[in-house]
């Protein structure tokens, strides 16, 4: 039933959705995204809870109308306090929800997940309980709260497009040539605007992750199923199509206005400046949060343009000493070479979603050199800054733990020479299929040298002999005051989670 505001029924489409703007020692710079259909929005009344009276947010400012509706973002600025806070905001009639926001100076407790959707239909129906882990991590966000949630990649699953969006349909079954000369047109447009408005609001609407964006900020980096499967790994002209760039624009702007929470033209204040995409970077407390924009310009022979690699590296370079590094790469830097996998396809059931991964891996032979320039990068920053690194990783639909160690500096501390990488997904996705479960893992015990005196592998989870979970999962992140982060992969099934803990550079 539509909501009433202020004596009008309102229909809210999606929200509200928290996210993080930014953060000082003494703030936090919050967002809030409401879609709605009417034009007259409802004021948001926040305060700390148990404590002093109401205050009204500013005036929203219209970021949008999706496919006629109208997306609406709030901001609020909140001074952080010696303990944790707790908010609490209402939209109207909707509402209280509440936040926690972490004490002044202090790193956040964070919660990561990737792959909320299903790539197929088949996989959508035989899952019973589709949002099962979500509800397991709010069960523990309401026992002991996350700051932040971080999303590392398909927020949603556009597979569908090819099948649902008439005009699509019929395009896609031209013959080759025919479909790279198509024009665009308006019932192309209009019924592409209208599957991705639909696809937001279906999933982020869902009781489950529409209660965790409303009481956890996020920080969000989009990947190829945000797009449609393996964009950006397709033949040059095929990606410049017609078609192809103009789902893309499509796919951008609600990424943008949902994911980010950004108007056309503007710019995310957190943004790495000297990159015209959407790498953006967090300093909060002891910790340092990059997301790398791995989709905007990708192309067979690319992850990242060089401007952009520098514009980043520059970026965190600039870091503070004694920082832990926290870097979102939508796709693991430390994964067996699939393309061991790629000969084998043939006998596999369930073989073209991971034929169709194939060229995104960093191991893809035309992206080894980008990804062995990164990594060292990456090991140079972590010498000179005493800076621990650690990558965050989704898209593989299996839980994993990766590393890098460097032999180059022996005088160096041991922990700046090692980058742990933390593969977490999905949160709904379910697991490859068991004989590629079974190829992963006897895979999983080589170590790669992709350089001298450099060497990546898979590490064991702790207590068992297994380099990959294939259960869906979620992965939350606990600094304490030591410097560590304690990282434990939540498992559907598990009693208990997998823990692993990252120590700081010694000082």
């Amino acid at each position: 039933m539509p909501r009433v505001i202020g004596g009008k029924p309102m229909k809210v489409w999606l929200g509200p959705v928290m996210g993080l703007r930014g953060a000082t020692d003494r703030e936090w710079h919050l967002s809030v995204l409401l879609v709605i259909d009417v034009e007259a929005p409802p004021d948001l009344v926040w305060r700390i809870a148990h404590e002093g009276a109401p205050q009204a947010a500013p005036a929203p400012r219209l970021i949008g109308r999706p496919h006629g509706q109208c997306a609406w973002r709030y901001e609020l600025q909140i001074t952080r306090d010696a303990q944790d806070s707790v908010i609490e905001y209402s939209l109207g009639d909707i509402g209280p929800c509440q936040i926690i926001v972490p004490a002044a100076g202090a790193a956040p407790r964070m919660a990561y997940a990737s792959c909320n959707g299903f790539s197929n239909p088949r996989d959508m129906k035989r899952i019973k309980n589709k949002n099962a882990l979500w509800s397991d991590l709010l069960k523990v966000h309401s026992g002991t709260p996350f700051h932040l949630l971080l999303l590392g990649g398909d927020q949603v699953y556009s597979d569908a497009l090819w099948e649902q969006v008439p005009p699509i349909k019929r395009w896609a079954e031209l013959r080759r040539k025919r479909r790279l000369d198509a024009p665009f047109d308006a019932g192309m447009r209009e019924a592409v605007d209208k599957f991705f408005f639909d696809l937001y609001w279906s999933r982020w609407s869902q009781r489950e992750p529409q209660q965790a964006f409303a009481s956890i900020p996020t920080l969000m980096m989009w990947d190829d199923h945000d797009i449609f499967d393996g964009w950006g790994s397709y033949p040059d002209n095929e990606l410049k199509c017609d078609v192809f760039r103009e789902i893309f624009g499509i796919a951008r702007a609600y990424f943008r206005m949902f994911q980010l929470q950004l108007g056309e033209g503007e710019t995310l204040a957190s943004a790495i400046p000297g990159q015209a995409h959407f790498t953006y970077g967090h300093h909060l407390g002891s910790l340092t949060i990059v997301a790398l924009d791995m989709r905007s310009e990708r192309t067979e022979t690319q992850v990242m343009s060089k401007s952009s690699w520098d514009a980043a590296y520059a970026w965190m370079e600039a870091l503070p000493e004694h920082a832990h590094l926290l870097v979102m790469t939508s796709i693991p830097v430390v994964h067996p070479d699939f393309s061991v996998l790629e000969r084998l396809l043939g006998r596999l059931p369930g073989r073209q979603e991971l034929e169709d991964d194939l060229k995104d891996h960093w191991n893809s032979r035309t992206h080894k050199e980008e990804r062995l320039r990164f990594i060292h990068r990456l090991l140079a920053l972590s010498a000179a800054k005493r800076c621990r690194v650690t990558l965050l990783s989704g898209d593989v639909h299996v839980a994993a733990v990766g590393i890098i160690d460097s032999r180059r500096s022996q005088g160096s501390d041991r922990y700046a020479q090692v980058i742990n990488q933390l593969t977490s997904s999905g949160i709904v996705h379910p697991p490859p299929p068991g004989m590629a479960l079974h190829f992963l893992e006897s895979m999983g015990d080589k170590v790669e040298e992709p350089d001298r005196d450099l060497t990546t592998r898979m590490l064991p989870f702790p207590g068992t002999e297994h380099r990959f979970i294939g259960c869906r999962n979620w992965l939350s992140l606990t600094p304490d005051s030591e410097g560590r982060i304690w990282c434990e992969w939540h498992v559907e099934g598990e009693p208990r989670s997998f823990t692993k803990v990252v120590h700081p550079c010694t000082a």
